[in-house]
């Protein structure tokens, strides 16, 4: 007979196909420790069947706009930042995607965040991003910047969408059918996708920013205005990726 700890690690170790037969074994136990076990398995099962079903709910648009056949969604990250660039992500997933966990970016660990970003690499049909730097958002405003960056985004997919669902916004210049849905980074998987996928280019470009000037903390404040942030602006001075209209409430320029 197995121990305790022998059937934890079996547990630890099984994959999710496994924990059915799994949990048909152990379920009967004489033991309540090896019971609890198969407690945690079945409730392991249960938390991927309710992630499933929010996963589906969460192509409510891609179902109904499914006359199209290639459907981008799009949406940005770094329109608050006191400094680097606006980001827009623009992503296509195949018409069954089975991707789960994908969310609003911001309602998303920055692990999990890695993870998707492999997992929709690997899974999307297409996927690119655009950028406008911080002299370009001083040059146009961040609203002007932001359609900027999602144009670029687009025309930067090897295959062309015919059908974008954005978050929230209309992009000027774009003669694809657009569709804006509100908050739509938490209601399409397609724009929650492209949330993530901008997310983690745009983190992992200002931390090699903070090697570059590491007084300023962007590892950890990804440029967003955070009060050491601030201190440091005021000590130090405003860098090249500071945007000027973002900061002159802080500092003399």
């Amino acid at each position: 007979m197995k121990s305790i700890k022998e059937i934890r690690e079996i547990f630890q170790a099984a994959c999710l196909e496994e924990l059915p037969e799994f949990i048909n074994i152990y379920s009967e136990d004489e033991r309540e420790g090896v019971r609890k076990i198969a407690v945690a398995a079945q409730k392991k099962l249960d938390a991927l069947e309710k992630e499933k079903q929010r996963i589906e709910k969460l192509k409510f648009y891609e179902n109904k706009y499914s006359d199209y056949e290639l459907i981008c969604g799009i949406d940005e990250v770094g329109r608050g930042p006191l400094a680097g660039p606006v980001v827009a992500g623009a992503v296509i997933l195949p018409g069954n995607c089975d991707i789960l966990y994908i969310n609003d970016s911001k309602q998303l660990s920055e692990k999990k965040r890695e993870e998707l970003y492999e997992v929709i690499s690997e899974k999307a049909l297409a996927c690119a991003v655009g950028s406008a730097s911080p002299q370009r958002i001083d040059e146009i405003n961040i609203l002007q910047a932001t359609y900027e960056a999602m144009r670029e985004a687009v025309s930067r997919l090897p295959i062309k969408p015919n059908l974008l669902l954005n978050d929230a916004v209309t992009i000027p210049g774009v003669e694809i059918r657009q569709i804006p849905i509100i908050k739509g980074d938490a209601k399409s998987i397609s724009i929650g996708a492209a949330s993530i996928y901008a997310k983690v280019t745009r983190d992992r470009l200002m931390c090699e920013y903070d090697k570059v000037f590491p007084e300023y903390g962007f590892a950890n404040n990804k440029g967003y205005g955070s009060a050491a942030h601030i201190e440091a602006l005021k000590k130090y001075g405003p860098t090249p990726i500071h945007r000027r209209s973002f900061i002159k409430n802080f500092v003399d320029i």
